[in-house]
């Protein structure tokens, strides 16, 4: 629900034997079948063990106390490993942990930058920029040319 409003819904048929359930045990199946494509933690900190108090945790002693629910949905890591292997260098540190942080850097953008001084074009460009007479370029202290603030993309096979 969002505002007070439902955003959708899940449904499938009942089997046979499901038929004969409560209601309370069928919406217990329904929130079940949607969360079987995440991968969850919860973790119980019973009393002053839970440093971080919030609604949940305040429930009668019976129900216990919900200190951390970790949810993670599992194509990100598919997803990491495209741009891995397209555009940026990932690491991961810290052994021992699942993952502790991750440094990006974008190869992407390197590789265009190499690639400027093999297109005659981007060459030619540049010594006007140089002389003054191309307007709106700029080069930076490693010699990769700008136009209007952004970097121009050589126009070799490689790369378009």
């Amino acid at each position: 629900m969002q505002n007070k409003n439902v955003i959708g819904y899940a449904s499938r048929q009942l089997k046979v034997h499901e038929r004969n359930y409560p209601t309370h045990d069928l919406e217990l199946a329904a929130v079940d079948g949607v969360t079987k494509d995440y991968d969850v933690t919860i973790q119980y900190h019973p009393g002053k063990a839970n440093v971080v108090v919030d609604a949940l945790s305040q429930k009668a002693v019976s129900m216990g106390s919900l200190a951390c629910l970790s949810v993670t949905k599992r194509p990100l890591a598919k997803e990491i490993q495209t741009l891995e292997s397209k555009f940026m260098q990932l690491g991961i540190s810290e052994k021992g942990r699942v993952l502790a942080s991750i440094e990006v850097s974008a190869t992407f953008i390197e590789e265009i930058k190499a690639k400027q001084f093999e297109d005659e074009n981007l060459n030619k460009l540049k010594k006007k920029t140089v002389i003054g007479k191309a307007q709106e370029t700029t080069l930076d202290a490693e010699g990769v040319l700008s136009f209007m603030g952004r970097i121009c993309v050589p126009q070799v096979d490689d790369l378009i």
